[in-house]
C-alpha cells in the first residue's frame, strides 16, 4: 500500500491507450495526482495517441518512442514498477472494462505486479478497476488520491473479451474458419483490420469472419471489397491471421482537439516548402501503414503517402513533425480521421479511380529502386518524376 515513507521510492508506471483520454485532459490530471504518490513513469503506444500527446505537449512526460500494443507495455513496466496502471477512456465504461479485461487476459503472467485500470477517470462513471489479485491492496488508497471508486478486488471472474474469438474446422469445406466478434460497435462505423478498413457497421453486433486467413464475411455489417485487396495485399493474396489482427471501429481519434502548429525545429532553420528544402535527403514510401508513420518518416525529408486515408493520417502526424509530404490519391477515402492538417510546401494528387495503389507500387519500383525508403541527391527532382510518372491518371494536384 501507499505509505509516507516510502512516496519518493514507490515506482507507478501509467500506461495510457488511444488519443481521447489524452484530449479530454485526463491523462495530465492523473499523471498530476499520481505524481503525489510516487515515481511515476508514462508510456503511450498508437500513432493517433502519438498526435495527441503532442497535441497537448506531453511529450516530455509521456513516453511515445515505442510501438507497443498495452498488454507487451504492460508487461515491459512489471520488471521494473511496484504498481502499473492502464488509463483508458472507452466509447462507454462497459466496453472500456471490456478492454481493460481483454488487455489483461493477454498478459502471460498476468499476477507478477499489481495491476489497475484507471476508467474515463474524468466521467460520472468512471472508476478503478483491478485487473489481478495483487491490485487489491492498492485500490483503496488509488481511490482517494484520484478521487474514484473501485470495483470490488478480485478474484477475477472468466474474462470477457473485447475482441472474441473463435476458430473451428468447417466440416463441409475442411477450412479453418475464424470468427473476430467486436464488442462496442456502433451501427455505421468503419471497421478495420490491422489498419485498413474493410468494411461498414450496420448493427451493434460484429462478426468478422475468415477462412483459411482470408476475410469472407462481415456478419452484422457489409464488406469494402477494395478494402480486402488492399489487406490481402492484391494478387499477392496474403492471408491474415485474425486471432492475432489489430481488429476495431470506428475512427482513429474520436474527440475534438486543436492540432499544434507544426513544432519540429530543423536542423538549419529552413523554411516550409519543397523550394527552400535541400536537393537531398531521405524520401520514405508510406502505403497503407498511416499508424507506423513515426517510425518510418524518422530524419525524411518528403514522405510519399499512398492511399486517401494514409495521406490524411501520415500527413496529420508528419504536420506535427515538419515534414512536407507527396500524397496519392484517388477520391477514396473512409474519412477515419476527423480533423487533419498537411505541412506547408506538400503536394497532393489526386488521381482516376482505382489508381493510387497502382501508381505506389509502379512509384516503388522505378523512383524507388524498389525500396521503401531512400537518399536522393535531388529531391526536387524526385517530386517532379512521380508527377510526370501520373499525369495520365491526374485528375487534380493540391498545393499546400
Amino acid at each position: 500500500m501507499f505509505l509516507p515513507s516510502n512516496v519518493l521510492e514507490m515506482k507507478i508506471s501509467l500506461v495510457i491507450h488511444g488519443p481521447e483520454v489524452i484530449d479530454s485532459g485526463e491523462a495530465k490530471k492523473v499523471l498530476e495526482k499520481l505524481s503525489c504518490a510516487g515515481k511515476v513513469e508514462a508510456r503511450l503506444g498508437g500513432a493517433m495517441g502519438k498526435i495527441a500527446v503532442l497535441d497537448a505537449g506531453l511529450e516530455n512526460l509521456i513516453d511515445i518512442s515505442r510501438h507497443q500494443k498495452p498488454s507487451a507495455c504492460i508487461e515491459s513496466l512489471f520488471e521494473t514498477s511496484d504498481l502499473v496502471c492502464l488509463l483508458n477512456r472507452g466509447k462507454t465504461i462497459e466496453t472500456g472494462k471490456a478492454f481493460g479485461e481483454m488487455v489483461a487476459a493477454r498478459l502471460r503472467e498476468p499476477e507478477r505486479k499489481p495491476l489497475i485500470q484507471i476508467e474515463s477517470p474524468e466521467n460520472a462513471d468512471g472508476k478503478l478497476i483491478p485487473l489481478n489479485k495483487k491490485a487489491g491492496e492498492y485500490l483503496e488508497n488509488l481511490s482517494k488520491i484520484l478521487g474514484l471508486p473501485a470495483e470490488s478486488p478480485l478474484p477475477l471472474r472468466k474474462p470477457v473479451l473485447q475482441n472474441s474469438v473463435f476458430v473451428e474446422k468447417c466440416l463441409a469445406t475442411g477450412k479453418i474458419q475464424v470468427i473476430r466478434k467486436l464488442s462496442g460497435v456502433f451501427p455505421g462505423e468503419k471497421i478495420l483490420v490491422n489498419g485498413i478498413v474493410i468494411g461498414n457497421a450496420l448493427f451493434s453486433e460484429v462478426s468478422v469472419v475468415s477462412e483459411n486467413g482470408f476475410i469472407v464475411a462481415i456478419e452484422g455489417g457489409e464488406i469494402k471489397e477494395h478494402g480486402l485487396e488492399k489487406l490481402h495485399n492484391y494478387e499477392n493474396r496474403d492471408p491474415v491471421d485474425l486471432t492475432k489482427a489489430w481488429v476495431k471501429s470506428g475512427n482513429l481519434r474520436r474527440s475534438n482537439f486543436f492540432p499544434l502548429q507544426a513544432q519540429k525545429q530543423r536542423a538549419c532553420g529552413r523554411d516550409s516548402g519543397f523550394s527552400s528544402r535541400p536537393g537531398a535527403g531521405k524520401v520514405v514510401l508510406i502505403d497503407h501503414a498511416a499508424e507506423y508513420t513515426f517510425e518510418l518518416a524518422a530524419d525524411a525529408e518528403l514522405a510519399v503517402t499512398v492511399g486517401d486515408d494514409t495521406t490524411a493520417i501520415a500527413g496529420d502526424i508528419l504536420f506535427r513533425l515538419g515534414i512536407p509530404i507527396l500524397g496519392i490519391t484517388d477520391g477514396d477515402c473512409d474519412r477515419l480521421a476527423c480533423w487533419t492538417e498537411i505541412f506547408p510546401g506538400s503536394v497532393v494528387l489526386r488521381l482516376t479511380a482505382g489508381n493510387d495503389d497502382i501508381l505506389g507500387k509502379k512509384l516503388k519500383q522505378e523512383l524507388l529502386g524498389g525500396e521503401n525508403s531512400a537518399d536522393l541527391k535531388d529531391i526536387c527532382a524526385f517530386k517532379e518524376d512521380v508527377i510526370k510518372l501520373a499525369e495520365p491518371l491526374i485528375e487534380a494536384i493540391f498545393e499546400y
